[in-house]
């Protein structure tokens, strides 16, 4: 597990908020799954029974090499919803995915009850610019059923040239009928960290975590900072909201860029051996100014790991509404020329211990954003406790939240709040984070 992987094809994450480890060693099969039970090669048999079956008698001639694609991503995808096989092509784009920019709409997808789900939109996309909101479910593309579809099928569906359109139907909570949106396809070049000066506060929104990531954070406080000035700056808002995820090894640079020591994450395999922790070096990159960070129901993986660490050390400040809750980490394992697996095989745990697998991260102050009209009861996720077939979480249920960032900052009542805290002008016990019992000891 060495290189950090996320999949978005062409404007579309296959699965939920994930966060997956690149893995470069051969598939190999162990001494215990050599001795597996005479059951189970009875059922290779049978699978065997079918496929000769299908290919001798169905009423027209199938593909070969589809029916053992379907089959190997139906085994798969009933694991859980984060679990795929991945085309030579479709592992083509993720590997350029994680470098920053792809081509296609800009949307980050789930499947739920067999339509595609969007996670979020992706800042400045055409997706995100043509109107589709976190929330929507896509029933038709060009006209054609989502529904019978795989999550991939339909994510191949939705790419095309450059500058060509693609109507997407789309049921939203709230609408009773469903509409039709056209969007145009394009070139996504993923600027994953924006950032400005608000008056004495450094404001940097991270959109997902890819390879520039780290790098961008740092920029930006560096040139915000230099801008306002050591002796005016109050601190930093850091804007996680509606960032579903992508590369561990940025979440944990991330993480590290405002600790000094202590553990950032764990990972646990089914055995105990395969666990591993991941710890901060010297070196705040804020000089220990004062951190709030913004999570919502779209905050999804690697947003959730640098919340988690940043909240257990006492380091940040989080405000927002609970996370979407996937606590868990995904393998890509390469298979040659035949693409690859995108396969769980972790749950990762905040410094103290704690899963948020199906919880999320709850915020230290709740913050509802506020919405315009016809948008109330209409961006909220169910988050990963809503997804079919995830993995169970370790206690009580309970992830998702409120979904939406307005594009206009005036209009955006959880910054405002954050602005406040950091200037004084409002209190809350929970800011600064004051380090008690509960805090990870180091």
């Amino acid at each position: 597990m060495i290189r950090k992987a996320s999949l978005l094809l062409v404007g579309a994450l296959m699965g939920a908020a994930a966060i997956t480890t690149m893995s470069q060693m051969p598939l190999n099969v162990s001494v215990a799954a050599n001795a597996a039970a005479t059951d189970t090669y009875r059922q290779l048999n049978l699978f065997g029974d079918v496929f000769e079956r299908v290919r001798s008698d169905y009423v027209e001639v199938p593909d070969d090499a589809q029916l053992i694609e379907s089959a190997i991503n139906g085994m798969l995808t009933s694991l859980d919803p984060h679990s795929s096989y991945m085309s030579p092509k479709s592992f083509r784009d993720m590997q350029v995915q994680t470098r920053g920019e792809f081509g296609g709409l800009g949307i980050e997808v789930t499947m739920e009850e067999g339509l595609v789900k969007v996670v979020s939109p992706i800042d400045d996309t055409p997706a995100a610019k043509a109107g589709v909101l976190a929330g929507d479910l896509i029933t038709y593309i060009d006209g054609e059923q989502v529904q019978g579809l795989t999550l991939n099928e339909a994510v191949e569906k939705m790419r095309g040239p450059v500058k060509t359109d693609i109507v997407v139907t789309i049921r939203r909570e709230g609408r009773t009928e469903p509409f039709d949106i056209t969007i145009t396809r394009d070139i996504i070049r993923i600027r994953s960290v924006r950032w400005r000066e608000e008056d004495d506060v450094g404001y940097v929104r991270v959109t997902q975590f890819n390879e520039q990531t780290f790098d961008g954070l740092k920029k930006g406080l560096e040139e915000t900072a230099d801008k306002i000035g050591e002796d005016k700056l109050k601190g930093f808002v850091i804007d996680l909201r509606n960032n579903p995820g992508g590369l561990l090894d940025q979440a944990i640079a991330v993480s590290d860029a405002f600790l000094d020591r202590g553990e950032i994450v764990s990972t646990r395999g089914r055995e105990a051996e395969e666990t591993q922790r991941y710890n901060a070096r010297a070196g705040d990159l804020t000089g220990g100014k004062p951190v709030i960070i913004l999570v919502n129901g779209g905050s999804a993986s690697a947003s959730e790991i640098v919340a988690g660490a940043l909240q257990d050390h006492r380091r940040a400040t989080i405000l927002g509404t609970r996370s979407f809750g996937k606590g868990s980490v995904q393998t890509i394992i390469p298979l040659g020329a035949n693409g690859a697996i995108r396969l769980t095989t972790a749950r990762y745990y905040t410094p103290s211990g704690t899963s948020i697998q199906a919880k999320g991260i709850v915020p230290d102050i709740e913050a509802l954003q506020d919405l315009p009209e016809e948008l109330v009861g209409r961006v909220d996720t169910k988050g990963e406790a809503g997804l079919r077939g995830h993995l169970e979480a370790e206690g009580e249920e309970q992830s998702g939240s409120q979904a939406y960032v307005p594009s206009n900052p005036e209009e955006d009542t959880q910054l405002k709040l954050a602005l406040d805290l950091l200037r004084g002008v409002q209190v809350n016990s929970a800011f600064p984070p004051v380090s008690d019992s509960a805090a990870v000891k180091n």
